[in-house]
């Protein structure tokens, strides 16, 4: 049976959150009283998967979890979106068991975004629960920022690193489906495979480490 997929309704009387009709998205200047994120500062609901997917690229985000919440899924999906970390500290929000960080290597200011809202993770997180994805590298001459740049960033984090042109609907819906499977395992929703086990496999057919470039 699949469950339908649905976004934890935000708690009223936030002025800086918006409510759409499938996901939720956090402001970009979020308000004093801020709090890092960790991955077990919540009890898991029942049957329940959350993605944040954190980036600048609005219509491109919202796409691909609209593309997301297309896939069968077992489990109850959920995606948040935020511009930015940290998330204001008062927002009753949902265990997340995956952040995604995308970036638009057509941005410089999207690097740094990501960049700097990676300050406001635990470090936890980057035990299997987090992954970079990198968007625009199809059109190569338009890049501000270099492949080698990103490849470099997900090594520190020692996180999987995705290139995806997401403005490519064939290539959204893929990738949609991977992000998917990834965070039901991170969820612990599919029995024999931790998030580690994901992590090892990922990273050991990933690109090649930065000195090695």
């Amino acid at each position: 049976m699949v469950t339908r997929p649905s976004v934890l309704p935000l708690r009223a009387g936030l002025p800086h959150f918006e409510r759409s009709a499938r996901t939720s998205r956090a402001a970009v200047r979020p308000p004093t009283g801020m709090s890092v994120l960790r991955p077990l500062d919540k009890q898991p609901g029942l049957n329940t998967a959350t993605i944040l997917l954190v980036g600048t690229e609005d219509a491109l985000l919202q796409q691909l979890a609209d593309s997301m919440l297309k896939e069968d899924c077992t489990s109850e999906l959920r995606v948040h979106l935020a511009r930015s970390l940290p998330l204001p500290s008062s927002v009753d929000r949902p265990r997340i068991d995956l952040i995604v960080f995308v970036v638009n290597l057509h941005s410089k200011y999207s690097l740094r975004n990501v960049e700097e809202s990676l300050h406001h993770v635990d470090a936890t997180f980057f035990l299997g629960k987090a992954a970079f994805l990198a968007t625009g590298a199809g059109r190569e001459s338009h890049c501000s920022v270099h492949r080698n740049t990103i490849v470099k960033l997900a090594h520190t984090y020692r996180s999987p690193l995705f290139f995806c042109d997401l403005e490519i609907e064939g290539f959204r819906a893929t990738m949609a489906q991977r992000l998917v499977r990834m965070l039901q395992i991170c969820a612990g929703h599919v029995p024999g495979v931790s998030a580690l086990n994901l992590l090892s496999l990922l990273r050991s057919s990933e690109t090649p480490a930065p000195e090695d470039l």
